[in-house]
């Protein structure tokens, strides 16, 4: 039978259980009350609290670290962000494009980064949600299939389930996606629950799934889930990574490229 904890404990308490949220970026209700012996009830309770004070938000059937979470800037100014590292990431990407392929580029700004070094490819079939991807490549360059969706401006992508109709139906030799964190317990996560629901359409029907994303979001959890690190092939990183995280990676067999 599970015993209430004096209320004399709560604020001890509720820094279990924020210190619990902010390790892992989320947790579910269910895995918090079986760790602190403790009701449903007053999980939630002090999930309230804690959301009031500003530490945690709450979500459906758990909650999300505000202390961790990442948030999303505008796209230019996401592009400027350690752009030598994106530049290098996006140059050795560019190395797996094989003769004849078709890829996906998703909206993030390193994957733009390789769509500036597709231009020169008439051979390959490049598909995306990107705005700003396809615009680089509207002049010239590649075969180009644009998925279309709901518009998201801040990321400048299509989105959702409208982009099903085109991503269910094809299937790439590799699809090249960015990401707002990755680390080795929550997997690959990003800001928007449309976003991640296009990389797991996208995942599910690539030959590999490349992904791109500086050292800076290693270790770093957003809001929504995307997905474990079964669904990545290929990490594409910089030298800044902990050589734990990579060593970590290749021992469940992802290959992790260092420029």
């Amino acid at each position: 039978m599970i015993q209430e904890a004096h209320p004399a404990l709560a604020p001890e308490r509720r820094d279990r259980i924020r210190n619990l949220v902010r390790e892992g970026g989320v947790a579910r209700v269910e895995d918090l009350r079986k760790n602190l012996n403790v009701s449903v009830a007053t999980i939630r309770r002090d999930l309230e609290i804690l959301e009031e004070e500003g530490k945690i938000k709450r979500v459906h059937g758990g909650a999300v670290s505000m202390e961790s979470r990442l948030e999303e800037s505008v796209f230019d100014d996401k592009t400027n962000q350690a752009s030598k590292q994106k530049k290098r990431i996006a140059e050795d990407a560019l190395q797996l494009v094989g003769q004849g392929e078709s890829v996906f580029l998703d909206g993030g700004s390193t994957t733009l980064f390789l769509a500036r070094l597709l231009k020169q490819r008439t051979d390959i079939t490049v598909v995306t949600n990107s705005v700003r991807a396809m615009e680089e490549l509207a002049d010239s360059g590649p075969r180009l299939i644009f998925t279309g969706g709901e518009f998201r401006r801040i990321s400048q992508t299509m989105v959702g389930p409208l982009s099903s109709a085109i991503l269910e139906n094809i299937r790439v030799d590799k699809a090249f996606m960015g990401t707002m964190g990755f680390c080795l317990k929550n997997g690959i996560t990003t800001t928007d629950p449309n976003e991640a629901y296009i990389k797991r359409v996208v995942a599910e029907n690539a030959g590999q799934v490349i992904l791109m994303a500086d050292s800076s979001k290693a270790e770093k959890v957003s809001f929504a889930r995307v997905s474990d690190w079964d669904q990545v092939d290929i990490l594409i990183t910089d030298n800044d990574i902990p050589k734990d995280f990579t060593k970590t990676l290749r021992k469940r067999g992802i290959k992790v490229r260092l420029p």
